[in-house]
Parts: structure tokens; C-alpha cells; sequence
């Protein structure tokens, strides 16, 4: 098979990208792998554009058309400039303890959590949409605004490749703040498993539609987490609490599913009321999932 036409998706196997080291090389061949695919996915007729030019339209200033471009193509585009941007997304990441859980699989939430908001990020500098990120437990953690530039990109991928995992979650006051301190209205990404208590989640994404943003949530549950397939004893302990126990895990796989499910539903339901677009993934899933939903809910937005 030719090169430009091989199957890219063991690129985004989640074992895969557990091995790969540095967030950098990880975005690249995650992005890239992902944008080669664009033809053969659903997505395909969305019109993105991933390189640093756009074309002349007329009443365009000539000046900022790039000769060299048009030598090789026969067409005009104008050179994007730095303080160009179609949007500002802020992705805001839950790293709190329960983030950190590892079950079994190649990587823990938190693990999968940072790689998907890494390819996001380089996703969304491709597309010259500037990009930040906030990162929270049970208060904000580490806010840098969006910015379209490389070094900014670098340091958001710093920020999570050294990203831990750390106290107990609160969901609606850290979204309070975020709504407070960010600059402008754009998107707004907001990554967690959402296993926390929902009470007052609803007024801080209306907090948030409010001031203009526009929402998306990723939901980021292990395979565990979702199936629960335990049949003998088994020892968990909360992250949070600390607190231990023992119980048979065929015995309470049935109380634990329809916990879950209630739990699912009720989310559903603040998120609907929210108008925010809610996106299940497992960490045994390819990250394309997410840039897909992320291109769809971009496309949606009026140019």
C-alpha cells in the first residue's frame, strides 16, 4: 500500500500512545495521523482550514499574498499573521485525585486526559484558533490565557506533559472562577470523569453560556469504570477519601451499574439544560474521537 495511503490509526491506539514520550511528538503524530484520515471520516465535508494561509477573496490587500505559494499552486493566498485567530478556546482540565485512578489499561484518566488536551491544543494552533488551559482540582490550579503563538503552545504542552494529579474534585467552584478570569468568549473544553458531585455544576455552566462561551465536555471514563467486570474479591480505595474496601465484585456489579447509569443520566440532563455537548470516551479509545468532536462542534460555530 502506498505510503499516503496507509492506515494511520495504529498511530492513535491508546497502547501506542502510552509509549510515546513528550507531549510535542505525542500532538504531531496524533494530529497529523488524524488529519491524513480526514478523507475516509464522516467529517470530510467540513471546511477547515489547517495550514497558516487562507484564500484571497476580493477587496483582500494584495500585499500579504504569499508569491511563493502561488508559484507552486497557481492560486492565491494571504499569509496568516500572528495576531490572526477565528477563536479563542480555553480547554480546562480536572486534575484531581480521582483523575490520577489507574486502573487496569495502558494509561490512567489523567494520563489520557493530558494526551487528548495536548492533540487539541496542536489541533487548534493548526487551525490558527488561539488556545489555553486551566487546570483545577478542587479550586483552579494553573490558568494561562488563549494565545496564538508556538512558544504558548509549547508551554501548554509543558504544563500537562508535568500535570499531576492532586486533592479531591469541585466541579462548579473552579468553573466559577474560569468564567470570571477568562479574556473573551469562545469555546470552552472542559475534560473530567464528572464521578463527582453534580450539585451547582448546572449554574457554573450557565455561568459560563453567559458570558458567551460556547461548551463541550469530555467525559473520560476507563473501561472499568464503565463495564465494571470484577467476579471475585476485590479491594478498592477511593483516591479521595482514602477509604478502603472489600467487596465481591459479582455480587455488586448489578447496585454498581444502575449507580452509574443514574448517575450518566443526571449528568445528561444538567449538561442538555446547559446546552453543552456531552462526549463519552474511554481511555481504550482512539483520540481521534475527540478531535472529531471537536471539528463538529467547530463547524457548527457562525464564521
Amino acid at each position: 500500500m502506498p505510503a499516503t495511503q496507509r492506515d494511520e490509526s495504529n498511530l492513535l491506539d491508546a497502547g501506542v500512545l502510552a509509549r510515546i514520550r513528550g507531549m510535542d511528538l505525542l500532538a504531531r503524530t496524533v494530529v497529523e495521523g488524524f488529519v491524513l484520515g480526514l478523507h475516509r471520516s464522516p467529517f470530510r465535508g467540513f471546511s477547515v482550514e489547517f495550514a497558516e494561509y487562507r484564500p484571497y477573496v476580493p477587496g483582500d490587500d494584495i500585499k500579504h499574498i504569499d508569491w511563493r505559494v502561488y508559484a507552486r499552486t497557481d492560486r492565491h493566498y494571504l499569509k496568516l499573521y500572528e495576531e490572526e485567530t477565528n477563536l479563542s478556546c480555553q480547554l480546562v482540565l480536572d486534575a484531581s485525585a480521582s483523575m490520577g485512578d489507574t486502573p487496569a489499561g495502558p494509561v490512567s484518566k489523567l494520563g489520557y486526559a493530558t494526551r487528548l488536551c495536548a492533540c487539541l491544543a496542536y489541533f487548534m494552533t493548526r487551525q490558527r484558533d488561539a488556545v489555553g488551559l486551566t487546570i483545577f482540582d478542587r479550586k483552579v490550579r494553573q490558568t494561562l490565557p488563549a494565545r496564538l503563538r508556538s512558544s504558548h503552545l509549547q508551554r501548554i504542552l509543558s504544563e500537562l506533559e508535568s500535570c499531576t494529579a492532586g486533592a479531591a474534585t469541585d466541579l462548579a467552584a473552579p468553573l466559577h472562577q474560569a468564567a470570571e478570569v477568562m479574556e473573551r468568549s469562545g469555546m470552552i473544553m472542559l475534560v473530567s470523569d464528572f464521578l463527582a458531585d453534580l450539585d451547582g455544576l448546572e449554574i457554573a455552566l450557565q455561568h459560563l453560556r453567559h458570558v458567551g462561551h460556547d461548551l463541550i465536555a469530555f467525559q473520560i471514563l476507563s473501561p472499568d469504570e464503565r463495564e465494571f467486570p470484577f467476579e471475585g474479591d476485590v479491594e478498592f480505595t477511593d483516591p479521595e477519601t482514602g477509604l478502603v474496601r472489600r467487596v465481591s465484585g459479582r455480587s455488586v456489579r448489578d447496585t454498581y451499574r444502575s449507580a452509574l447509569a443514574a448517575h450518566q443520566e443526571r449528568l445528561a440532563t444538567i449538561l442538555a439544560g446547559a446546552r453543552v455537548d456531552h462526549v463519552l470516551i474511554g481511555t481504550d479509545e482512539p483520540l481521534q474521537v475527540a478531535l472529531a468532536a471537536y471539528l463538529h462542534r467547530r463547524s457548527l460555530r457562525p464564521s
